[in-house]
């Protein structure tokens, strides 16, 4: 027994109800509690290890166990990307947006070139 196909607008709803609201309901919670950290305070310092822990993870995962496309990526040049991508961090004034513009057109210029 088949339904009716869903619509682009129930798809819509189903993704604003399930995926967006839960994790921005978070993220204001978030914001409203961090005004009242300061800077220097152990719990901010606690909370940046484990956002930067949590980064380091999904980085190592996407290095060594990749899932998708990325699996057929060799490794040495996906480590390739990423330390080309530390250096352009490095190089352009700690620019997050430099360092990712790098590596991901490393990464995207080593496939090209391999096919």
């Amino acid at each position: 027994m088949t339904g009716a196909p869903m619509t682009e607008g129930a798809a819509l709803l189903i993704v604003l109800l399930a995926g967006f609201l839960p994790t921005e309901i978070w993220r204001s919670l978030a914001i409203l509690a961090g005004r009242r950290l300061e800077e220097g305070s152990p719990v901010f310092h606690w909370v940046k290890a484990v956002a930067t822990a949590l980064l380091a993870a999904v980085v190592a995962r996407l290095l060594f166990a990749p899932a998708g496309a990325l699996a057929a990526v060799p490794l040495l040049l996906r480590l390739g990307a990423v330390v080309g991508g530390v250096a352009g961090f490095l190089a352009l004034r700690r620019s997050v947006f430099a360092g990712v513009l790098v590596g991901e057109l490393l990464l995207v210029a080593g496939i090209l070139l391999s096919h």
